[in-house]
């Protein structure tokens, strides 16, 4: 199998927890929190880990909150490499309220970075993708700390060209990707979720085949070879310059949603370094996410489950 990298720019401390009822005003009591290490590339790596393979976590840690984090990772099996921060590493707090199931999450910014922060993790990731070969399968996933230009992702897909590079970000460094292209040095894969495709693509996409037509222009401009769009309980659609994909996970009960994406892209990247074809990688990517909304809190998807849903997962190829 291909060897699989995770980068986590801005990781965090996720602690989750139940109160009966949220409301402004009076102090709430929560129930015993669950503290678990968290950050997009971090919990891709995980959940690769919990699917069978095997993945190296690059993790920017600073802090008192970066060593704990680095002790709940020790027992996951996800092999660590942290690059070292002065800053305190952030925390997040998802809150369940357990009369209505909602969920609310709260998330810090994360630590400043300095532009000579910025230069020598480039320099660190090129010297180690070199190592691991051509091909090998490179995971940029979560949101950018303060300090970290928007263009992250494609001064990276720059410096790793011989690698496929998986981004999975937000915000300001979402919008580059997409609005400036670099058909150069396009990233493998991008994905994103459906709230964020609506708002990049500046209409509606209500229909399974609007997302397709969106991802495929995507593609056409030289922002990415393969684009994945999420579409909720609907599953994923995934378009190339020649596909147009739609896989559909089976109906399953639903206890958190996060988690849901970074598991998406673990079971993807996973596919991917195992040799399998873009159409598998989707269909594993999708039982991924299905998985791991059945599990509380901030919990991952769980392998046994991820293998059978994956078998009731519906592939189209449309139009």
């Amino acid at each position: 199998m291909t060897e699989i990298l995770t980068i986590t720019l801005n990781p965090t401390l996720d602690l989750s927890a139940e109160t009966a009822q949220v409301t402004a005003g009076p102090k709430l009591r929560l129930e015993e929190p669950v503290a678990e290490p968290g950050g997009g590339g971090i919990n891709v790596a995980r959940a690769i880990v919990a699917m069978g393979g095997r993945a190296r976590a690059v993790a920017a840690l600073g802090g008192t909150t970066g060593t704990r984090l680095l002790g709940l990772l020790e027992p996951s099996g996800v092999s660590v490499a942290a690059f070292s921060l002065a800053g305190e590493t952030r925390q997040s707090l998802a809150v369940t309220e357990t009369t209505t199931g909602q969920q609310y999450r709260f998330v810090l910014p994360g630590p400043q970075w300095t532009p000579a922060q910025v230069a020598e993790l480039l320099d660190r990731l090129a010297d180690d993708v070199r190592r691991m070969g051509p091909g090998a399968v490179v995971v940029l996933s979560g949101s950018q700390p303060p300090g970290v230009p928007a263009g992250f992702a494609q001064d990276l897909a720059r410096r790793i060209a011989q690698a496929r590079l998986i981004v999975d970000t937000s915000g300001a460094a979402l919008t580059q990707v997409v609005e400036h292209p670099d058909p150069q040095a396009p990233v493998y894969a991008l994905r994103m979720d459906h709230g964020e495709s609506e708002a990049l693509a500046g209409r509606s996409l209500a229909q399974v085949t609007d997302s397709l037509d969106y991802a495929q222009s995507l593609v056409a401009a030289g922002v990415a070879q393969v684009v994945i769009l999420a579409r909720g309980s609907q599953g994923s659609v995934l378009a190339t310059t020649d596909l147009r994909l739609h896989c559909a996970p089976p109906e399953v009960p639903v206890k958190s949603k996060v988690g849901a994406g970074d598991s998406f892209t673990g079971g993807f990247a996973l596919a991917l370094a195992q040799g399998q074809s873009p159409e598998a990688a989707l269909r594993l990517g999708t039982a991924a996410a299905a998985a791991a909304v059945m599990t509380p809190g901030s919990a991952l998807c769980r392998g046994e489950d991820v293998i059978r849903i994956e078998a009731q997962c519906r592939l189209s190829a449309l139009a």
